[in-house]
Protein backbone atom coordinates (compact mmCIF):
# COMPACT_ATOMS: atom_id res chain seq x y z
CA UNK A 1 0.00 0.00 0.00
CA UNK A 2 1.04 3.30 -0.70
CA UNK A 3 2.94 5.49 2.42
CA UNK A 4 1.49 8.46 3.50
CA UNK A 5 3.77 11.02 3.90
CA UNK A 6 4.01 14.12 5.82
CA UNK A 7 6.02 17.03 5.72
CA UNK A 8 7.15 18.77 9.16
CA UNK A 9 6.07 22.12 9.32
CA UNK A 10 7.79 24.85 11.30
CA UNK A 11 5.10 25.35 13.60
CA UNK A 12 6.04 21.79 14.58
CA UNK A 13 9.36 22.19 15.68
CA UNK A 14 10.63 23.35 19.38
CA UNK A 15 13.33 26.13 20.16
CA UNK A 16 16.08 23.66 19.31
CA UNK A 17 14.41 22.93 15.48
CA UNK A 18 13.67 19.58 16.09
CA UNK A 19 9.95 18.29 15.85
CA UNK A 20 7.96 18.19 19.05
CA UNK A 21 7.61 14.58 20.45
CA UNK A 22 3.67 15.05 20.86
CA UNK A 23 3.09 15.74 16.73
CA UNK A 24 3.83 11.91 16.25
CA UNK A 25 0.75 10.84 17.24
CA UNK A 26 -1.54 13.63 15.34
CA UNK A 27 1.00 12.20 12.03
CA UNK A 28 -0.32 9.00 13.40
CA UNK A 29 -3.58 9.88 13.08
CA UNK A 30 -3.35 11.07 9.54
CA UNK A 31 -2.02 8.32 8.79
CA UNK A 32 -4.28 5.99 10.23
CA UNK A 33 -7.42 7.67 8.43
CA UNK A 34 -5.29 7.71 4.69
CA UNK A 35 -4.91 4.23 5.48
CA UNK A 36 -8.44 3.26 6.60
CA UNK A 37 -10.36 5.30 3.80
CA UNK A 38 -7.97 3.74 1.35
CA UNK A 39 -9.23 -0.17 2.14
CA UNK A 40 -12.66 1.29 2.43
CA UNK A 41 -13.31 1.60 6.09
CA UNK A 42 -12.89 5.49 6.53
CA UNK A 43 -13.41 7.32 10.12
CA UNK A 44 -16.18 9.00 8.03
CA UNK A 45 -17.98 5.77 6.54
CA UNK A 46 -18.03 3.94 10.29
CA UNK A 47 -19.43 7.33 11.75
CA UNK A 48 -22.21 7.52 9.17
CA UNK A 49 -22.91 3.85 10.13
CA UNK A 50 -22.86 5.05 13.47
CA UNK A 51 -19.83 3.36 14.42
CA UNK A 52 -16.85 4.79 16.35
CA UNK A 53 -13.11 4.04 17.42
CA UNK A 54 -11.80 5.46 20.41
CA UNK A 55 -7.90 5.44 20.73
CA UNK A 56 -7.70 3.18 23.92
CA UNK A 57 -3.63 3.33 24.02
CA UNK A 58 -0.55 4.74 22.09
CA UNK A 59 3.17 3.41 22.25
CA UNK A 60 5.96 5.30 20.76
CA UNK A 61 9.46 4.52 20.76
CA UNK A 62 11.06 7.37 18.83
CA UNK A 63 14.16 6.96 17.22
CA UNK A 64 15.40 9.32 15.60
CA UNK A 65 14.64 13.30 15.15
CA UNK A 66 12.94 15.04 12.27
CA UNK A 67 13.46 18.76 11.23
CA UNK A 68 11.33 21.32 9.65
CA UNK A 69 11.04 20.68 6.14
CA UNK A 70 11.37 16.78 6.14
CA UNK A 71 9.16 14.59 4.54
CA UNK A 72 8.43 11.65 6.61
CA UNK A 73 6.97 8.07 5.21
CA UNK A 74 4.52 6.74 7.40
CA UNK A 75 3.44 2.89 7.21
CA UNK A 76 0.06 1.84 8.66
CA UNK A 77 -0.08 -1.75 9.29
CA UNK A 78 -3.19 -3.92 11.22
CA UNK A 79 -1.42 -5.92 13.57
CA UNK A 80 -4.00 -7.91 15.51
CA UNK A 81 -8.17 -7.33 14.85
CA UNK A 82 -10.06 -9.77 17.02
CA UNK A 83 -13.93 -8.31 16.11
CA UNK A 84 -13.91 -5.42 19.04
CA UNK A 85 -10.14 -4.46 19.54
CA UNK A 86 -8.12 -3.25 16.60
CA UNK A 87 -4.08 -2.74 16.91
CA UNK A 88 -2.50 -0.50 14.89
CA UNK A 89 1.55 -0.60 14.14
CA UNK A 90 3.28 2.55 12.53
CA UNK A 91 6.71 2.69 10.83
CA UNK A 92 7.99 5.89 10.32
CA UNK A 93 10.85 6.78 7.78
CA UNK A 94 12.69 9.62 7.25
CA UNK A 95 12.28 10.04 3.24
CA UNK A 96 15.44 11.60 2.37
CA UNK A 97 18.09 9.21 4.79
CA UNK A 98 15.97 6.24 5.48
CA UNK A 99 16.42 6.25 9.18
CA UNK A 100 13.53 4.61 11.08
CA UNK A 101 12.30 7.95 12.32
CA UNK A 102 9.80 5.99 15.09
CA UNK A 103 7.44 2.68 15.39
CA UNK A 104 4.40 3.09 16.84
CA UNK A 105 1.02 1.01 17.83
CA UNK A 106 -2.42 2.40 18.68
CA UNK A 107 -4.95 0.19 20.02
CA UNK A 108 -8.59 1.14 19.03
CA UNK A 109 -12.12 -0.26 20.18
CA UNK A 110 -15.42 -0.26 17.82
CA UNK A 111 -18.42 1.32 20.16
CA UNK A 112 -22.06 2.39 18.73
CA UNK A 113 -22.63 6.03 18.86
CA UNK A 114 -24.25 5.50 22.80
CA UNK A 115 -20.74 4.53 23.99
CA UNK A 116 -21.76 0.11 24.11
CA UNK A 117 -18.93 -2.16 22.70
CA UNK A 118 -20.18 -3.64 19.34
CA UNK A 119 -18.66 -6.85 17.54
CA UNK A 120 -18.12 -5.56 13.87
CA UNK A 121 -18.45 -9.44 12.78
CA UNK A 122 -22.08 -8.81 13.77
CA UNK A 123 -23.31 -5.61 13.65
CA UNK A 124 -20.85 -4.38 10.59
CA UNK A 125 -19.65 -7.91 8.30
CA UNK A 126 -18.17 -6.33 5.55
CA UNK A 127 -15.75 -3.76 7.68
CA UNK A 128 -15.22 -6.83 9.84
CA UNK A 129 -13.82 -9.02 6.70
CA UNK A 130 -11.98 -5.88 5.03
CA UNK A 131 -10.05 -5.93 8.70
CA UNK A 132 -9.11 -9.09 8.95
CA UNK A 133 -7.85 -9.21 5.47
CA UNK A 134 -5.79 -6.64 6.18
CA UNK A 135 -3.79 -7.83 9.19
CA UNK A 136 -0.28 -8.34 8.56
Amino acid sequence: MEKYIHKVNYYETDKMGITHHSNYVRWMEEARIDFLDKIGCGYKKMEDDGIVSPVVKIECEYKTPTTFDDKVEIEVFIKEFKGVRLVLSYKMTNAKTGETVLTAESIHCFLDKSGKPIILKKTFPEIDKKLKEMIV
